[in-house]
């Protein structure tokens, strides 16, 4: 997130195992602005968040804890090495330091570099800092710090992060599976059960994006705009919204809505995208529901709304995706703070995902051609093999193009760039992206709901009749 947030602006982030000093260590690496040394003290240091939008661009940060809580819940230890145009600097949040110097209050040594000379000041607090790191890292020389640093030193700037003494289970086996997949970082095999749907069967299966840091990388972004190289390989990275079958937008238009975007946010209602799940298989049966971003960044993953909370097999492969940013994330990023403006969304989410699937399959469960997932036993509605448009991301620029008819995922290298693009409108990273009709898209559904009013025809000739 500190990656992607406008601030930092990074295009590449590289995530990968490595060992230093016969220590296995998780590392990440993005090409961004890097950080002066106060910037990096408040990154390192609990509650500081002053991230402003940047040209649109809003960060996804907004507490100041989430580097914190999220590097230390994955190992006790964390060196911090950035480099900007002006200095480099390295700094160390370690709770085996702490410890060991039995403070209680966070202590967070930082040594700097002046550029281009790469000098170091030479006053006592910076060599106290220098000695701490030295003395509790993996790192037990200068030099080695300086060749750390060095690395960054091609990307002009940027960031490294080394996150060492990872977390082990009971077992004493490492809880990140490095092993499985050599360009896959893994979770053990977890369960998560929602015990407040409707007499839902509790399924032994995870789904794969909870198991998976790539393929919960492929979704981590609505509109994804940053490379991700995962243990040497790219990432797939995925425009969800425009990667469905039998596409259908609806809006969301709450009452509160204009009073509380007056000042922050413009008063538009909130678009949602509904569809189904192409090429599904046994490994993604569980992945349909509604994905639910907050600044263009996943907080839920197929959340189950309306009939698909129910012990049926209404509203299985039906995908949503909405950007919320009128509601509150928590503080991991993992799910939203529950208020009343949340419980009356999801409510009116729930009977909008009714609403298409009762268009699109007439309100049954039973569809001609079905399919079974082997991994829970899940019955699925056979749609489109293929999601209405293939859209395709640049390799240089980034830009996201959407490619002609007749074109398929498989037929597509695994760098693409723009002059690939077989429409000539759009085959230069100088032509920017085709653009979106979101304010008609914004006035009305993208389809009639006749079933719906075929319903309520029905209702009113029973009262009549009655």
């Amino acid at each position: 997130d500190n990656a992607y947030d406008p601030d930092v602006n990074a295009s590449q982030l590289w995530i990968d195992k490595t060992i230093f000093n016969n220590k296995i260590c998780l590392t990440f690496v993005d090409n961004g602005n890097g950080m002066d040394p106060e910037k990096l003290l408040r990154m390192l240091s609990f509650g500081f968040c002053e991230k402003v939008a940047v040209s649109g661009h809003k960060p996804i940060g907004q507490y100041g804890n989430g580097f914190k809580s999220g590097s230390m819940r994955l190992g006790r230890d964390a060196l911090v090495f950035t480099r900007n145009l002006n200095s480099m600097s390295v700094g160390m949040l370690s709770q085996s330091y702490l410890e060991a110097v039995r403070e209680e209050t966070v202590l967070v040594p930082i040594v700097t570099w002046k550029l281009p000379q790469k000098t170091r000041s030479a006053n006592q607090g910076s060599l106290n800092n220098l000695r701490a790191i030295l003395k509790y890292s993996i790192f037990r020389k200068e030099s080695s710090l300086l060749e750390e640093l060095g690395t960054l030193e091609m990307l002009k700037t940027g960031t490294k992060i080394i996150i060492y003494n990872l977390k082990r289970g009971n077992d004493g086996k490492l809880e990140l599976d490095f092993e499985s997949d050599s360009a896959d970082i893994r979770n053990p095999e977890s369960h998560e059960f929602d015990y407040s749907s409707i007499n839902r069967p509790l399924s032994q299966y995870s789904p794969e994006y909870r198991r998976s840091l790539r393929e919960y990388c492929s979704i981590l972004y609505l509109k994804p705009r940053m490379k991700i190289i995962l243990r040497g390989k790219k990432v797939q990275t995925k425009l969800i919204s425009k990667s469905l079958s039998r596409t259908e937008t609806d809006i969301y238009r709450p009452t509160w809505l204009v009073s509380f975007f007056k000042i922050t946010i413009h008063p538009k209602p909130i678009l949602l995208t509904f569809g189904f799940s192409p090429n599904k298989n046994e490994f993604d049966s569980e992945n349909y529901g509604v994905l639910m971003y907050h600044r263009n960044r996943l907080i839920k993953a197929y959340e189950k709304v309306g009939y698909q909370r129910q012990a049926n097999e209404l509203g299985v492969g039906v995908v949503g995706v909405v950007e919320v940013d009128f509601l509150d994330p928590i503080h991991n990023k993992q799910d939203f703070k529950r208020t009343d403006r949340y419980n009356t969304f999801m409510t009116s989410l729930g009977t909008k995902l009714n609403d298409y699937w009762n268009e699109k399959c007439g309100g049954s469960s039973s569809v001609k051609i079905q399919s079974v997932s082997s991994a829970t036993g899940t019955l699925f509605p056979s749609v489109a093999p293929e999601p209405d448009w293939l859209w395709v991301q640049c390799d240089n620029c980034l830009k996201w193009r959407r490619l002609p008819t007749g074109i398929g995922f498989r037929d597509l290298p695994e760098k693409w760039y723009c002059h690939m693009n077989p429409d000539a409108s759009h085959n230069r990273c100088d032509v920017e992206e085709e653009p979106e009709d979101e304010d008609e898209a914004l006035r009305r559904p993208s389809y009639e709901k006749t079933f719906k009013k075929a319903q309520e025809i029905q209702r009113k000739r029973k009262q009549i009749e009655e």
